[in-house]
C-alpha cells in the first residue's frame, strides 16, 4: 500500500513537472482514498484482486478530489503503481489513457466499467 506521505510527494513532483496549483484540500478524503482498496469485511478483502485494487482507488481519488488540482494526474499514477507492484503494466495509447481517466471524471464510468478497463488493457511483466 502507498503511504499517504508518498502520494503528497509524488503530488508535488507532478505539479512542478506539468503545472498547476499546489495544494492538500482535504488529508481525510486523500487517506479514505488510499484506505479504500483495502477496505475488509468479516476478515475477507473486498477488493481482492490488483485490478480491484486499482479500480477503486483510481475512482476513490477522482471522485474524493483530495488536491486543489491535478486529481486526474495523481489519480492515474497511483493507479499504475498498484498495478506494476503486482506486475502489471497498461497496454494502451496516450488518448486510451486519456479518455479512461476523462471518463471516470466525468462519472461516465462507475466502479465495475473502471475494473474492466484496466483488467482488459492490462499486460504481465513479470511473475511476482
Amino acid at each position: 500500500m502507498i503511504s499517504t506521505e508518498n502520494v503528497i510527494k509524488i503530488h508535488e513532483i507532478l505539479i512542478e513537472k506539468f503545472g498547476g496549483a499546489k495544494g492538500l484540500r482535504d488529508l481525510s478524503l486523500l487517506e479514505s482514498a488510499l484506505l479504500r482498496p483495502y477496505q475488509t469485511f468479516g476478515g475477507l478483502e473486498l477488493h481482492d484482486s490488483e485490478f480491484q485494487k486499482a479500480a477503486a482507488i483510481i475512482e476513490s481519488l477522482l471522485i474524493n478530489h483530495p488536491f486543489i488540482d491535478g486529481n486526474k494526474r495523481i489519480g492515474f499514477v497511483v493507479m499504475r503503481l498498484v498495478l506494476l507492484e503486482s506486475g502489471w503494466e497498461l497496454n494502451v495509447t496516450q488518448d486510451e489513457k486519456y479518455q479512461f481517466v476523462i471518463g471516470i471524471a466525468s462519472g461516465e464510468m462507475k466502479f465495475n466499467e473502471i475494473f474492466n478497463w484496466i483488467k482488459s488493457n492490462t499486460i504481465r511483466i513479470s511473475n511476482d
